[in-house]
Order: structure tokens, then C-alpha cells, then sequence
């Protein structure tokens, strides 16, 4: 039984709602799917889950993207009910007809609506009496090759040759099934026993089957055939390794050769260490998080989008080059998916070519689609820039925060509180979490804010260290207590020393983790949950494409199971680095924003203090379809 069906405008307007439902619903789905499925492209899902405590509900939706309107209907999850696409065509057919701009209310829809559903509960009924599932009987071969079971031919199938030249021709034996190809007979026919005969119709079908006897004796040869392919390469393995060469110290006259290949300045700590961090302060200038980026003008992406118009639609030139004009003049009375389906594969394309992950990109696609199928095209607009623009915005609707990031706010606001901001770098190993920390310590410096260092990647050796160094050059404290010990004490340590000597902002540095290991991500949630951060900070690469996925939805997965609190702490925000390196391969913001609904709110892009940068969205998004 449904819960709940609503009709609702794009902005939000509700326009009705069944009365006679009398069950209240839980917790607040309607919201839930808005704010997590619709306005996150992800509306070309074919449904959506929400939990709340003592229900689950499933949640199905249709759009009249030509009025704007929204037809979403609401059930229990466990029932699993069969009509309720039937019944939410029915209704989109009968409100849209109904429907007009200026009117608010629709009372007199409540009595078609009770018809439309008790026809649609009456389909589903027929259908299911009219194409009941087949109840096959269990079936034993028998020594003599007959097969036993409880039809009423049971027993009376013969074991057929194994070249298929017999009176019934080829059988396949899988699961318990026995299909068989009948030459003389055209159609198809099932025995009591739960065999099915296939006709000649469907012969083709099986000519592409292999012979699994035939695979067996091929698996034991080698790349040749001969299975001397071991061999071969136990030969190859045999031969001597060649003798490492010792790289030497080129010479270039005849001064004597330097012994001292370290030119590193090591500072006692003493009046030397002052001097080389004022000297490094005032050579690395403001911060880029300061600086706004400037963006070219957008003729080149004009132009591309005329060529893909061009290169995505190769079946509009047989229509001939006066039907395209006058379609083009006259507009389309209603868009279809196959006229959108050659724009949203060459955008699938290019998306895929930026290092968008593919899943991303065709749930992308699948949403694009769903926004514009059954909308008029109007007059001198071509399918491919309606595609385009529509593919832009839900790009900026994706990349653009949900919420505030500005950390400076935050970070007074705690202030006022008497506690320190405190913020936790976590991702996988190698993708730069201390370096990048050392640059938000520099920009919040700049914005006259005392930063505190926790040195709480008591793994890796050398970490402890490295963060040192950066401290030292920054002139900021840290707090360490090496290495072996336990990072949710020594970071709840390091937030107790902030508080007693008023840092305004504690970063804290943890281990780098593969996604996938069990006890490190335990330690990671154990941190996060005993020291309650302000913000946890995601550290990621923009080089990857689909790992990106992965990883950040193992990173969530994992902090979600292993939390013990009933709202447990996910990611916040994400911190992507070397974004220097990858030219116009952007795609790995989209697919871990997409994944995530957690923003950008940092790029790292160099090796200086202040290569740290805002994510510009517009320059991504331009990037992306160029």
C-alpha cells in the first residue's frame, strides 16, 4: 500500500497530496530525496531509499519536464509494490491535462486519482495471475540417462549424443534445465519435467556456445599451442642477471672530486633558524587562496559545442538538409530519448576523456536525459546546445557548495567559544596530506591566527620529522609525542595543550591508509570519534579517475560502520593536490564531490607554501565540456 503520493512544482510548490492516506511518514523522505538525489543530478536513478528509525521507505518519481512538475510517490520498502510506475504515468497523464499555471489547488482530483489507482492495483493483479512463475520440479539424472523428477513426463528425456545429430538434436544441460533444439518443430514447446524444446527461430542463438571439454584441453598449453609456454619462460628466467652498474660523480675539470653530495643548510635551532625563516616568509609572498582567478572568455567552448553538434548527431544528415532546417525553425513538439541519446554519448565521451569516472558520467547522462525528455525544443535551438546547457548547469549545480566553507568564520566563531578549530587531514598514503597541511598553516598566518601542529602519524617513519621541519620554517608549535603510540590520545592531547595556550586552530597530521585496511581505518574512526574534530579534511589526488569512487566511498563507508555514535562523522571537505599536473584532466573534483555531496575547498597546485587555491567551479565546469 502506498504511504504517500505527491505533486509538487520545480520550485517547490505543492500543487496536491493524497488525503486519504492516513499513515504519517516518518522522518522527512520527500526532503531527503530533494536535497540528496534530485538537485545532485541523480534523478535518472530508478529509485531511492530512505531510512528512518522503526520504517524504510522506497521513493519512485516521474518529471513533466515540459510544465515543470514533479509526481513522487512514497511506499514501505518491504512491500515491494508492482504498480507503482503504472500508477505514477496514470497520474502525470490526468494532472497534466488538469493542470494550469495560475491554479494552486486541486480538490477534485482526489476521486481520479482513487480510480487511477484501483486500476492500476487491478493490471497488477491480472498481470501477475496471467504470467505466474513457472514452478519447475527438482530433477535427478539417472544412470541410465533418463531424467527423474515430478512431471508427468519424468523419465522419458533420453541422453542425446554428443554430436547433436539426434532425433532431437543438440541439448544443453544447465542448473537442472535441459534445453533442447527440435529442427522439426518451429515453436516453443515445455514438457512436464521442466524441459523446454527450442524451435528453429531460436537456433542461432546456441551456434556461438563453446564446448566446455574443448576449453579444458586448451588450459593446459602455452601461448603457442603447444604448452611449451612454461618452458619457455623458465628458460628466460635462467639466464644471468646483468651486474648493477655504480652510477659515479661526473667530473667536469680537473678540480678534485666533492665528497659532500648534501648541501642542505641544518639549522642548530639556535639564531641561524630565525634568520632562514624570515628570509623564507618574505620570499613566498600572499597566499593564492587570496588571489582571484580570472577566466577567458567562453567563445572556444561556443565553437566546441558546434563542432560536437556536428561530430554527436551522424544520423541528422539522412534526414536531409531541409528537414533539419525546418525542425530547427519550427522547433520539436516534445523531446524523445533517442533524439538526446548521440549529444549525451559524445558528452558521456568527453567527460570520460577529463578523468570523470564512468559510472559518474552515465548517471550524469542518465540525468541530463531525465530533465529533458518530453520538453519542447523551442525555435532556432539545436538538441545538442539544449544537451550542453543543460549538462553546464547540473555541473555547477554539483560543484557549487551546499553549505558554507569559509574556515576563517569558523574558526572565530570557536574563538569566541574559548576552544580551538580543530581540523583532521586524512586519505591514502602518498597524495601529500603534511605538505598540504603546511599550506593551510600558512594561509590561516596570513589571517593573523595562531596554528598548532599534531604530529599524529606515529606510523610512517620519518613523519614526525617532516612535520617538524615545517613547523620550524613556519615558526609554529607542535605537539609530538613520537612515534608507536596510540593518534586518538596524542591528538585529544595536542587539542588540551591548544586550549591552555590559546592556539585559535589545531591541524592534525594522521597516517596515510589504503581504504581497504581494516585497522588502520579503525584507528582513524576511533580518532575522529573520541576527539569530536570541526572539520575532516579528505586529502586526495586529482590524477585518479575511478579510484576516486572508491576511495572516498570506502573512506565513508568504513568511518560510518566503525562509528559507535548513532550520527556518526563522515568527510567534510575535500582537499585536492597536485592539481598542477594533470592539464585539463579535472574530472577527479567531479566524481569525488559527486560521490561525496562533500565540497572542495582547497586545491593544492605546487610545491610552495602558497600554492594553495579555492576551487573555481566555472573554470571546472568549462574545462570539463571544452
Amino acid at each position: 500500500m502506498l504511504e504517500q503520493l505527491l505533486i509538487f512544482t520545480r520550485g517547490g510548490l505543492i500543487l496536491w497530496t493524497c488525503n486519504h492516506f492516513t499513515n504519517a511518514l516518518k522522518g522527512s523522505p520527500i526532503d531527503t530525496l530533494i536535497r540528496s538525489c534530485l538537485l545532485e543530478e541523480r534523478s535518472g536513478a530508478a529509485s531511492f531509499t530512505y531510512d528512518a528509525p522503526g520504517a524504510s521507505y522506497s521513493l519512485k518519481w516521474t518529471f513533466h519536464n515540459d510544465l515543470g512538475l514533479v509526481f513522487v510517490a512514497v511506499y514501505q520498502r518491504i512491500l515491494h509494490l508492482l504498480y507503482v510506475d503504472d500508477l505514477l504515468a496514470a497520474v502525470k497523464r490526468e494532472f497534466s491535462g488538469l493542470y494550469q499555471p495560475q491554479k494552486t489547488e486541486y480538490r477534485d482530483f482526489d476521486e481520479i486519482f482513487r480510480q487511477l489507482q484501483i486500476e492500476a492495483e487491478a493490471r497488477a493483479e491480472n498481470l501477475k495471475k496471467t504470467n505466474p512463475l513457472p514452478a519447475v520440479a527438482p530433477q535427478r539424472k539417472q544412470p541410465n540417462g533418463t531424467w527423474q523428477g515430478k512431471g508427468k513426463n519424468a523419465g522419458t528425456e533420453k541422453k542425446s549424443d554428443g554430436d547433436g545429430d539426434g532425433k532431437n538434436g543438440r541439448r544443453i544441460e544447465n542448473g537442472g534445465f535441459v534445453v533442447a533444439k527440435n529442427n522439426s518443430n518451429a515453436n516453443l514447446k515445455s514438457s512436464g519435467n521442466g524441459s523446454v524444446n527450442i524451435g528453429k527461430e531460436n537456433e542461432s542463438a546456441n551456434i556461438g556456445a563453446f564446448d566446455v571439454n574443448r576449453l579444458q584441453k586448451l588450459k593446459g598449453k602455452g601461448p603457442n599451442g603447444n604448452g611449451n609456454g612454461k618452458k619457455k619462460e623458465a628458460v628466460v628466467a635462467a639466464k644471468a642477471e646483468p651486474k648493477k652498474v655504480v652510477k659515479k660523480n661526473r667530473v667536469w675539470d680537473d678540480s678534485p672530486p666533492q665528497t659532500k653530495l648534501d648541501f642542505t643548510d641544518h639549522l642548530d635551532g639556535e639564531g641561524d633558524g630565525d634568520k632562514k625563516v624570515d628570509f623564507l616568509a618574505k620570499e613566498q609572498g600572499e597566499s593564492m587562496m587570496d588571489k582571484e582567478e580570472v577566466l577567458s572568455s567562453d567563445s572556444e567552448v561556443e565553437d566546441d559545442d558546434d563542432d560536437t553538434g556536428k561530430d554527436s548527431k551522424p544520423e541528422a544528415k539522412k534526414k536531409g538538409w531541409f528537414s533539419s532546417m525546418f525542425q530547427s525553425i519550427a522547433g520539436k513538439a516534445n523531446l524523445e530519448k533517442s533524439d538526446l541519446e548521440p549529444a549525451l554519448k559524445a558528452l558521456k565521451d568527453r567527460l570520460m576523456t577529463k578523468n570523470v569516472a564512468e559510472e559518474i558520467a552515465e548517471k550524469l547522462c542518465e540525468s541530463v536525459a531525465a530533465s529533458l525528455e518530453g520538453k519542447k525544443l523551442g525555435s532556432f535551438t539545436r538538441i545538442s546546445s539544449t544537451v550542453h546547457t543543460a549538462m553546464e548547469d547540473a555541473l555547477v549545480r554539483i560543484l557549487t557548495p551546499k553549505r558554507s566553507i569559509d574556515i576563517l568564520r569558523d574558526v572565530h566563531a570557536a574563538k569566541e567559544q574559548r576552544k580551538p578549530y580543530v581540523v583532521v587531514f586524512v586519505g591514502v598514503n602518498g597524495v601529500g596530506k603534511s605538505t598540504n597541511l603546511a599550506k593551510v598553516a600558512y594561509w590561516l598566518l596570513q589571517h593573523n591566527t595562531s596554528v598548532m601542529m599534531a604530529a599524529c602519524d606515529t606510523f610512517r617513519s620519518g613523519a614526525v620529522e617532516q612535520l617538524r621541519t615545517h613547523a620550524r620554517r613556519l615558526q609554529i608549535p607542535i605537539f609530538e609525542k613520537g612515534y608507536e603510540k596510540d593518534p586518538a590520545v596524542v591528538a585529544k592531547e595536542a587539542i588540551q595543550e591548544a586550549s591552555r595556550n590559546g592556539s585559535d586552530v589545531v591541524l592534525v597530521d594522521t597516517a596515510g591508509r589504503m581504504q581497504d585496511n581494516e585497522p588502520l581505518m579503525r584507528a582513524l574512526s576511533k580518532l575522529i570519534n573520541l576527539n569530536n574534530p570541526d572539520l575532516v579534511l579528505f586529502v586526495g589526488e586529482a590524477l585518479v579517475g575511478n579510484d576516486a569512487v572508491d576511495q572516498l566511498s570506502k573512506f565513508n563507508q568504513k568511518l560510518a560502520d566503525l562509528s559507535t555514535s548513532p550520527t556518526p562523522r563522515l568527510i567534510d571537505g575535500i582537499l585536492l593536490t597536485k592539481f598542477d599536473t594533470i592539464d585539463d584532466k579535472v574530472g577527479a573534483a567531479l566524481s569525488m564531490v559527486y560521490v561525496s555531496g562533500a565540497p572542495v575547498m582547497f586545491v593544492g597546485c605546487g610545491q610552495s607554501y602558497t600554492d594553495l587555491k579555492k576551487l573555481n567551479v566555472k573554470s571546472i565546469v568549462k574545462t570539463l565540456l571544452k
